[in-house]
């Protein structure tokens, strides 16, 4: 089986967010614990399964993601890197539908060779800030939204965007925080620099002490910022060591997510399920 490494949310190598993707040609999964074999080997923040659905039907993949540690029900940049995949392979070209944890989510290719994924919007309820947050982000808090059952995460505003950039946050005490992690963001410092907004993603509970560059946390970004700047369609800026731009188009209960991918290694997987 060939298994790839895509750098997602990214045009170049080695930047944005690596994941694993291996498409699978049987019409069902392997067993639950060979994918987390596999998904812990590849020790990148998700490795994605992914098999052929029969035509007809409401999907054309089945997906699923794994970290090293568990298996979570929304990833978007190995949704993003296993859509890159299939439209370079030619297993999957235009629009391409995945049956996932999450209900059904689209990948549709674009003539510039990006990618729009299509993705339930996470809903934001305001809660009161957990007394120990502050201390364990090492920053003061502005607001805390909860981000709904999807990402289980935490949305934290902070002061700025050099605030956001500068956390050293104590991924222990992280832990008990939330169901998954902690999305730390603030305003662009300067709204010509390319980006409307910046984040960087905790998940220190599932094995991931920071991730590089997050889709699935901007399902809540978007509506976040789309409340506080008056536009629907923003792009941010996830200001890992790695980076990556994502560009979000809030609608309704759907948030298109748009980027690019770039495969940077590709091989053989010896060991079979």
């Amino acid at each position: 089986m060939r298994i790839r490494i895509v750098d997602a949310f990214t045009d170049r190598p080695f930047a944005g967010n690596p994941a694993g993707v291996l498409l699978l040609d049987a019409d069902g999964f392997p067993a639950d614990a060979w994918l987390q074999q596999v998904a812990t080997e590849v020790h990148l923040s998700e490795t994605a399964f992914a098999h052929p659905l029969p035509p007809g039907g409401d999907a054309d993949w089945a997906l699923r993601w794994f970290t090293p540690a568990t298996e979570v029900d929304m990833c978007g940049h190995a949704t993003l890197a296993t859509a890159h995949v299939l439209q370079t392979t030619a297993a999957g070209r235009g629009t391409v539908r995945f049956a996932a944890r999450c209900g059904i989510l689209t990948a549709t290719a674009g003539d510039d060779g990006t990618i729009t994924l299509d993705f339930p919007t996470s809903p934001l309820t305001a809660v009161e800030i957990p007394p120990s947050l502050a201390g364990a982000l090492g920053a003061e808090v502005l607001s805390v939204h909860d981000t709904g059952p999807h990402i289980g995460d935490l949305l934290v505003e902070v002061a700025d965007e050099k605030t956001v950039r500068g956390l050293r946050p104590d991924h222990r005490a992280l832990v008990d925080i939330s169901d998954r992690g902690v999305i730390a963001t603030a305003a662009a410092d300067d709204p010509a620099s390319g980006y409307d907004f910046v984040s960087r993603c905790f998940f220190p509970r599932v094995g991931i002490d920071e991730d590089p560059v997050t889709g699935s946390a901007h399902t809540a970004l978007a509506p976040f910022w789309s409340a506080r700047l008056g536009r629907t369609d923003l792009t941010g800026l996830q200001a890992s060591a790695r980076s990556g731009l994502v560009r979000t188009s809030l609608r309704g209960e759907r948030t298109a997510l748009t980027g690019s991918a770039v495969t940077v290694i590709e091989g053989d997987l010896l060991t079979a399920p």
